[in-house]
């Protein structure tokens, strides 16, 4: 079922018949993910567990394992992620603090293999 085009932090898109975009298959699978991972646990009051907060890890000690954690559970809670094989997480934090994050995944609907690149 499509859902809006809304990439996380951006705005609407129109789309080619001057409507709101709708996102489909494969790009909705990471619109879905990216708002998972960057959104706050509790942010959402109809649903308190959604989210991974990622943005709070940022400059803990030890913080790439205990995010590579988090972003492999929640990963697993979206429909359109196959379980097996788990994602691949690769976090590196650079040296002003930002995270990046690689994230490798085989879309349940495709089967096909998928990444996501992102910073936190």
């Amino acid at each position: 079922m499509p859902d809006i085009d809304l990439w996380f932090g951006g705005d609407l898109s129109v789309g080619p018949t001057g409507d709101i975009a709708l996102a489909t298959g494969s790009f909705l699978t990471e619109q879905r993910v990216l708002r998972r991972l960057l959104t706050n646990a509790g942010d959402y009051i109809w649903q308190l567990g959604y989210g991974a907060g990622l943005g709070q890890f940022v400059g803990q000690p030890g913080a790439p394992t205990i995010i590579a954690g988090v972003t492999r559970t929640q990963m697993l809670r979206e429909a359109g992620i196959a379980a097996t094989p788990a994602p691949v997480i690769a976090v590196n934090s650079a040296v002003d603090g930002t995270v990046n994050l690689a994230v490798q995944y085989v879309d349940a609907n495709t089967a096909a293999v998928r990444s996501l690149s992102f910073s936190v």
